[in-house]
C-alpha cells in the first residue's frame, strides 16, 4: 500500500502558513512562539513535522524535545532530547554551544553529576534557565532556531517553567518555539491549563488548534492512502463510510483502512481498531510489540532485545513485521510507536502479571546500565518493588535538586516518605533518615515557590521530632519560609526563637541566629535585630560558617544603613564582600546592597566599579537571570541613568521585556521606563500596559507609577499624576525614603494645575516625615539623593503656593550636582522660569541654556520640549541662531500623537479612540497645540504639521487613517 499522503499535507495550508509566519518573523529578529492544540491523531506531529523540513531546508537550527507520559517525573526531558539529538549530529551548532555550558551538559546520557557542592535548587534552575537562554541566543546569532517541545501535556513542571521563561525571555533572538498538546487530555485541573492562559495572552504567542478534516479533506487523504483505493475499499466499505466513522481524525481513518486491508473486523473505538490491528501479527511480533509498550513511546534496540530474551534474528524478523505495518518506526538507535495513542492502547492491554514482570525486566536492565533513578522509580513501581522504588526515588530527589528541578524534587521526595512506613529498614536503603528526606522535600517544595506546602511539611514534622538539631532546623526552616512568603508573624517569631533556644554552639546556630535577625528586622525591632546579627557574625566565626557569616554581615550592614552611619553600613557590606562565602546566592546579595549603599551614599562612580563586579560574578557563574543577578543588572541601570549614560542604559533595558508575567520580570521592566519616559519613547505606554497586572506589588507599584505619573505630567495631565501618587503612597510605610521622590512628584501636579493648600501641605509633611525618621525611630542619616528630592519637594510645594524664588531652585539645583545628571538638568529648567519671574533675564537664559545642552545630550524630548516652549516664550536664542526654534519643538511627544491624528482630519472623538484617551483629553491636547503654535484653528495646525512634515505617517509608524474609513490591519 502505498502512503503518498505521508509526504502531502492535506487540509493544514492555513495552518501551515500561520506557522510558516511565526518562523519567518523569527528569523528576521522578531523572536516568536506557537502552541499547536488538537485531539489525539488529529494531526498535531505530521504538521510540526512539515514545518521542521521545511526550515531544514532553510538552514534553520531545529532542535526537537519529545515529552513522555512518565516525563512529569523526569526533569527536562524535552530539553535533554532535543540536547541529545542535537549532539549526535556533528553539523548541529547547538552540541558545540552545550559543550560550553557544564550545566546543560549535565542533561546528556553520561553527563557529570557535577561537584558535591554544586548549586542546587532554585538557584539552580535559574542558572540552567539562563544558559538555555544565552544557548539559544548565540546559535542564533549565526543562524535562526526553530525549538519544538511535542505533547506538553505530559510536561514536567520545570519544562512548563522553563517554556514561559524562555516565552518571555525571548525579544529580538532569531528562535522560534513550537508547542503540542492534546487538548482532549487537558482535563479541568490539567497544569498545562493555566500555563496556555498564561502565554496565549502574549502577543507573541499564536495559538493554532487544529479542527478535524472536512468530509472533501477526508475523501482526499484517504484516496492518496493507496494508490489502489477507489470508490470503495479493499473489504467493500464505501469510500463515505469510513469518512463517516473517521470523524475527521486523519489517524483513525488511517487505522480504518490499514484493518480493512488486512480484513480485519472494524470495531467501534480507536482502542480497539488499534488493538485489532495488533492481532494480525505473528505470536512472536505481537509480544516485541508489548515489551515496546511498557518501554515507553520509544525504545533502545539494544533494551528491547535484553527485555524481550530474543535472539538478534528472530527479533528482527519480528521488528522488520511491525515495521512494515506501520505500528512502529525506526529511528537512529530504536523504535518508536508511530503514534502515542498506539502505545497507549498496547500498554492498557496488558494483563496485571504480564505488565509486572516486564517493568520487572526493564527495571533491571536499567539498573544494571545506570539508568535514571526516576525512570528506575517509575518501573520499579509498577512492578510492586517497593524498597527499590524508595530507593531510587530518593535518589531522582538529590538528582533532580542538582539538576535544577524542585517541584520534580519534591515530588521524589515525597513519594519516598509515602513508602516510608511499607518498607522494613526505609533508613538504611535511603542512606538518610526521614526528618531529613522531609526537610529536603520542604525546601524543594519552597525552591519551586510553593511555601504553603513547606510551612505545612514542617508544620507537621516538627510534631513528630525530639532530636534538639533537627527541631533547631526545622524551626529555623520554618521561620525563613514564613518570611519569604509573607506568613503569620508570631509564629514566624516564636520558630526563628525557639531555632535559636535549641541550637548548640554550631554553624546552625549562626544561620538560626541570622535568620532570627531578619525576623526582627521583618518586625521593626531594630535594636534587638542589630544584637542578634551581631552575635550570628560572632558564632559565625568562631565555628567557620563563612556563609551566615557574610549573611550576618549584610543583615548588620542593612540594619546600619537604616539606623546609623551610611559609612558604617558601606564598610560592613564591603567585609561581606571580601571572599566568596560558598553560597553564591548570599555573595550576589552581599554585591548588590554593596553597591546599592554606595549610590545612596551618591558614590557612583564606586557603585558602578562593584555593581560591574558584581555583574560578572552572576554571568561567570551562569546566575545572570537569577533574583540578584537581575537586581544587580538594574542597579547598573540606574546608576548609568543618573550619571547621564543613558545610551548604555537603553542597551542595557533592551533585555528587560516589555511582556512581563512574573513578579521579578515587572521589577525589571519598571526600570527601563526610566529612560523611556525620559526620552519619551512611545514604547513607555505599551510597557505600563503590561505593568499595570502588577500594580498590587509595592516595589513594582513604586517604579512604574512613579514613572507613569511623570509621563502624565508631561502630557499635562496633572489628575492622572495625582492617581498614580495616591496609589503609591497607599502602599508605602512612612518612613520609606521613596516617598520623598513621590511627594515632589505629587507637588510637581498639584503645581502645574495651580493647586495649593491642605493636599500640597500633606505631601510636603509627608516628604519631611520620611526623611528624619527611618525604621527604628529618628534617620541619623539621609543620603544625597534624598536630600535632593526633599530640596525639590520643598521648590515644588513653593511653587504650587506661588511663592518659590530663585533660591528654592537653586538649593535643588545644587543638590542633584553630586552627579544626578537628569535631574539636575530637570532643576535648572524651574530655576530659569523662576529667574525670569523675577526679573532677571541674562541668569535665566544662562541657566536655559545649560539645560537644554543636557537635554540635547541625554535625547530628553520632554524636558527639551518644555524648554523650548519657555524658550519661545522668553525669546531665548542660541548664539548664532537665524531663526528660532521649530515650531513643533515645544510640544510633547503626545501632543505630536494628537497633532498627526488632527492633520490626517480625525475628529476628536476617534483620536481619542486610537489613543485611548478621553474625547475631553483630546480637547485640552488641541487646544495646548493651538496655543504652542501661535495658531487659532485645526485647519492652520495641521498646515503646520504638513509644513513639518508630521502627516507622512502616524507616531506609530501607520499611515492614519481617513475619517470613515478603519485603518487596515
Amino acid at each position: 500500500m502505498a502512503r503518498s499522503a505521508q509526504k502531502v499535507l492535506i487540509g493544514r495550508s492555513g495552518e501551515l502558513d500561520r506557522l510558516l509566519g511565526v518562523l519567518d518573523a523569527a528569523a528576521g529578529g522578531l523572536a516568536g512562539v506557537a502552541l499547536v492544540g488538537g485531539d489525539a491523531g488529529i494531526g498535531k506531529t505530521r504538521l510540526v513535522g512539515e514545518l521542521c523540513d521545511l526550515a531544514q531546508r532553510r538552514g534553520i537550527v531545529t532542535l526537537i524535545g519529545q515529552c513522555a507520559e512518565l516525563g512529569d517525573a523526569l526533569p527536562y526531558l524535552p530539553l535533554a532530547d532535543a540536547l541529545r539529538g542535537a549532539a549526535a549530529d556533528p553539523g548541529n551548532p547547538v552540541g558545540r554551544a552545550v559543550e560550553a555550558r557544564p550545566v546543560l551538559q549535565r542533561l546528556l546520557p553520561g553527563g557529570d553529576p557535577g561537584p558535591a557542592d554544586a548549586t542546587a535548587g532554585a538557584l539552580a534552575q535559574q542558572r540552567l534557565f539562563g544558559s538555555v537562554l544565552d544557548m539559544l541566543a548565540e546559535v542564533a546569532a549565526d543562524r535562526p532556531v526553530l525549538f519544538v517541545f511535542e505533547d506538553l501535556h505530559w510536561a514536567d513542571r520545570s519544562t512548563r517553567d522553563l517554556l514561559v521563561f524562555l516565552t518571555r525571555m525571548l525579544q529580538r533572538e532569531r528562535v522560534c518555539l513550537v508547542g503540542t498538546y492534546r487538548t482532549d487530555d487537558l482535563h479541568r485541573r490539567h497544569p498545562l491549563r493555566q500555563v496556555l492562559a498564561e502565554l496565549q495572552r502574549l502577543p507573541l504567542v499564536t495559538g493554532i488548534e487544529l479542527r478535524p478534516l472536512g468530509d472533501d479533506e477526508m475523501t482526499e487523504y484517504l484516496s492518496l492512502l493507496s494508490d489502489t483505493f477507489g470508490s470503495e475499499g479493499n473489504d467493500g466499505i464505501p469510500v463515505g463510510g469510513v469518512v463517516e466513522r473517521a470523524g475527521g481524525n486523519p489517524f483513525f481513518a488511517e487505522e480504518l483502512l490499514a484493518a480493512a486491508e488486512d480484513h480485519t473486523r472494524l470495531p467501534g473505538t480507536l482502542a480497539d481498531l488499534l488493538l485489532a490491528r495488533v492481532e494480525t501479527l505473528s505470536d512472536t511480533a505481537r509480544q516485541v510489540l508489548r515489551v515496546a509498550a511498557v518501554a515507553g513511546r520509544r525504545v533502545d534496540h539494544d533494551l528491547l532485545r535484553a527485555a524481550s530474551g530474543l535472539a538478534d534474528l528472530p527479533l528482527e524478523e519480528a521488528l522488520r513485521e511491525i515495521v512494515s505495518r506501520r505500528l512502529l518506526t525506526t529511528g537512529r538507535d530504536g523504535y518508536a510507536f508511530r503514534h502515542a495513542l498506539l502505545q497507549e492502547a498496547v500498554y492498557d492491554d496488558l494483563l496485571p502479571g504480564e505488565r509486572t514482570r516486564l517493568h520487572t525486566a526493564f527495571a533491571e536492565l536499567l539498573a544494571a546500565e545506570g539508568g535514571s533513578p526516576a525512570e528506575l522509580a517509575h518501573h520499579y513501581l509498577a512492578s510492586h518493588d517497593l524498597p527499590a522504588a524508595l530507593r531510587a526515588s530518593v535518589e531522582a530527589g538529590r538528582l533532580a535538586v542538582e539538576l535544577g528541578a524542585p517541584a520534580e524534587a519534591h515530588r521524589h521526595f515525597e513519594r519516598a516518605l509515602e513508602l516510608w512506613d511499607k518498607v522494613p529498614d526505609a533508613e538504611s536503603l535511603a542512606r538518610e533518615t526521614r526528618p531529613r528526606i522531609a526537610l529536603a522535600s520542604a525546601a524543594a517544595a519552597a525552591d519551586s515557590g510553593d511555601y504553603h506546602r513547606a510551612v505545612a511539611q514542617l508544620r507537621r514534622l516538627r510534631e513528630h521530632l525530639d532530636d534538639p538539631a533537627l527541631l533547631a532546623r526545622t524551626n529555623e526552616r520554618l521561620a525563613y519560609y514564613l518570611a519569604d512568603a509573607d506568613g503569620d508573624r508570631e509564629e514566624m517569631t516564636r520558630a526563628a526563637r525557639d531555632a535559636v533556644g535549641l541550637a548548640s554552639e554550631s554553624p546552625l546556630l549562626a544561620q538560626a541566629l541570622a535568620t532570627y535577625a531578619r525576623t526582627l528586622y521583618y518586625l521593626y525591632e531594630v535594636g534587638e535585630a542589630r544584637a542578634t546579627a551581631a552575635r550570628a557574625l560572632e558564632v559565625a566565626r568562631a565555628t567557620g560558617a563563612p556563609d551566615a557569616e557574610t549573611s550576618a554581615l549584610v543583615s548588620l550592614g542593612l540594619i546600619e544603613e537604616e539606623t546609623g552611619s551610611a559609612a558604617r553600613a558601606e564598610e560592613l557590606l564591603a567585609r561581606a564582600t571580601v571572599r566568596l562565602s560558598g553560597d553564591l546566592s548570599i555573595d550576589l546579595r552581599a554585591r548588590f546592597n554593596h553597591a546599592r549603599v554606595q549610590y545612596e551614599r551618591g558614590e557612583l562612580r564606586a557603585a558602578a566599579e562593584i555593581v560591574e563586579a558584581g555583574v560578572e560574578l552572576a554571568r561567570e557563574t551562569g546566575l545572570t537571570w537569577s533574583t540578584f543577578g537581575t537586581d544587580m543588572r538594574f542597579l547598573q541601570y540606574l546608576i548609568h541613568y543618573a550619571d547621564g549614560d543613558w545610551d548604555a542604559a537603553e542597551r542595557l533595558a533592551a533585555g528587560f521585556g516589555v511582556r512581563v508575567g512574573t513578579r521579578a520580570e515587572a521589577t525589571l521592566s519598571s526600570f527601563a521606563l526610566f529612560v523611556e519616559v525620559g526620552r519619551g519613547r512611545p514604547g513607555a505606554d505599551e510597557r505600563l500596559r503590561w505593568l499595570s497586572r502588577f500594580w498590587s506589588d509595592e516595589l513594582v507599584t513604586y517604579m512604574a507609577r512613579a514613572m507613569a505619573a511623570e509621563l502624565a505630567l508631561w502630557r499635562g495631565d496633572p489628575d492622572t499624576a495625582l492617581e498614580h501618587v495616591d496609589a503609591i503612597i497607599s502602599v508605602l510605610e512612612p518612613f520609606d525614603p521613596g516617598l520623598i521622590r513621590i511627594a515632589a512628584t505629587g507637588l510637581w501636579a498639584l503645581a502645574d494645575a495651580g493647586r495649593s493648600g491642605e493636599r500640597a501641605d500633606d505631601l510636603l509633611r509627608r516628604a519631611r516625615w520620611a526623611a528624619a525618621n527611618g525604621l527604628g525611630g529618628p534617620r541619623a542619616e539621609l543620603g544625597p539623593e534624598g536630600r535632593a528630592w526633599l530640596a525639590r519637594a520643598e521648590a515644588e510645594w513653593h511653587r504650587a503656593a506661588g511663592t518659590a524664588v530663585p533660591g528654592v531652585w537653586r538649593r535643588c539645583v545644587e543638590a542633584f550636582g553630586s552627579g544626578f545628571v537628569y535631574e539636575e538638568a530637570r532643576s535648572r529648567w524651574r530655576l530659569a522660569q523662576s529667574l525670569l519671574e523675577a526679573g532677571d533675564r541674562d541668569e535665566a537664559h544662562s541657566e536655559w541654556r545649560r539645560a537644554l545642552a543636557v537635554a540635547d545630550a541625554l535625547g530628553a524630548e520632554p524636558l527639551r520640549g518644555a524648554l523650548t516652549e519657555l524658550g519661545r516664550r522668553a525669546r531665548f536664542t542660541e548664539p548664532g541662531d537665524d531663526a528660532s526654534p521649530r515650531p513643533l519643538a515645544a510640544l510633547t511627544s503626545r501632543e505630536r500623537e494628537v497633532l498627526a491624528h488632527v492633520a490626517a482630519g480625525l475628529p476628536n472623538r476617534e483620536i481619542g479612540e486610537r489613543l485611548f484617551i478621553s474625547q475631553k483629553t483630546v480637547s485640552v491636547h488641541v487646544s495646548n497645540i493651538l496655543a504652542k503654535l501661535g495658531v487659532t484653528s485645526r485647519g492652520q495646525a495641521a498646515a503646520v504639521a504638513h509644513q513639518e512634515g508630521l502627516t507622512a505617517t502616524s507616531p506609530d509608524g501607520q499611515a492614519p487613517a481617513r475619517p470613515g474609513r478603519r485603518a487596515s490591519r
